[in-house]
C-alpha cells in the first residue's frame, strides 16, 4: 500500500496559510519506517475534490486527508467524499453522542452538520475539542488545524497500520558526484535491477552545471550493498565523488 496526503483549503493555494502538514506526515511517516508515495493541495471546488477522491477511493492508496470537514458553507470535503463513493450522507450516530455530550443545549443543527459523514464512515478521535473526523475504507479525513489533524492522524497510523510499519534500520547514503546525470543513469539502472528494495535517485545541481547528488536508500544491508556496488563502479568510470554528511542511516 502507498500512503498519499490530500491537504484542501484555497487559504493555501492564495497564500493566506503556509502548509505545515506535509513535513510533519513526512516525519511521522518516517518514525514508523513508512514513506509518503505522492501529496496534492486541493481548493475548495466540489468537482474537483469529488473527481481526486473518487480517483483515490477506487485505488488501493492509503489516504490521509486534512482540512474541509467542519460545518461551514467552504467545508466541501465531507460532501465530496460521499459522492465520490456514491454513497450518502448521514448523521453518524456515535458522532451525534459526542457532539451533544459536549455542546449540550448548544448544539444547533448547524454543529451537528460537523458529524454528517459519508454512510459507513468510521470516527477519528479528536484529543482536543471532542470533535470527530472520519474514515472511510483505507481513507482518512482530519481537520486542518495542526494541533488537531497531527495526533489524529497517529492515531490513524496506529490503530490501522501497525502491520505496515517497519522498524528495521533503514540507510541512506549521499554522494556529489561530478559528472553529467545522463552519464549516471546506467549505473543507476543496474542497482536497481540487482537491489530491489532500494531506491536511487539524483538530483543535479541548479548552481553547477555538471554536479549531481547521487543517493540510495533502502533497509540496512541492501542499501550498504548498493552503496558499495556504487561507489566502485563510480570509481571504476574515473568519476570523482565525496560522501556527503549525513550517510549512512537516517
Amino acid at each position: 500500500m502507498s500512503f498519499g496526503l490530500i491537504i484542501v483549503g484555497d487559504e493555501l493555494l492564495r497564500g493566506k496559510r503556509q502548509d505545515r502538514h506535509l513535513g510533519r506526515v513526512v516525519e511521522m511517516l518516517a518514525a514508523r519506517g513508512l514513506e509518503l508515495a505522492w501529496a496534492q493541495i486541493l481548493g475548495d471546488d466540489m468537482a474537483l475534490l469529488e473527481e481526486r477522491f473518487r480517483t483515490t477511493l477506487a485505488s488501493d492508496d492509503v489516504v490521509l486527508s486534512t482540512g474541509g470537514i467542519g460545518a461551514t458553507p467552504d467545508d466541501l470535503t465531507r460532501e465530496a467524499v460521499a459522492r465520490a463513493a456514491d454513497v450518502g450522507l448521514a448523521l453518524h450516530p456515535e458522532g451525534e453522542q459526542i457532539l451533544r455530550e459536549r455542546f449540550a443545549e448548544r448544539a444547533t443543527p448547524q454543529r451537528m452538520k460537523m458529524v454528517e459523514f459519508p454512510q459507513g464512515a468510521r470516527l477519528i478521535p479528536n484529543p482536543v475539542n471532542r470533535i470527530p473526523g472520519f474514515s472511510l475504507g483505507d481513507h482518512h479525513f482530519v481537520p486542518g488545524f495542526p494541533n488537531m489533524a497531527w495526533p489524529m492522524l497517529e492515531w490513524v497510523l496506529d490503530t490501522y497500520y501497525t502491520h505496515l510499519q517497519d522498524d528495521t534500520a533503514k540507510h541512506e547514503y549521499s554522494y556529489k558526484v561530478l559528472a553529467p546525470e545522463s552519464e549516471l543513469i546506467p549505473v543507476m539502472k543496474t542497482l536497481l535491477a540487482i537491489h530491489t528494495q532500494v531506491k536511487v535517485s539524483s538530483l543535479p545541481s541548479t548552481e553547477r552545471h555538471g554536479e549531481v547528488e547521487l543517493s540510495v536508500r533502502g533497509p540496512a544491508e541492501q542499501a550498504d550493498a548498493a552503496a558499495e556496488q556504487l561507489t566502485r563502479q563510480l570509481s571504476a568510470d574515473g568519476l570523482e565523488w565525496r560522501l556527503l554528511d549525513g550517510a549512512p542511516g537516517d
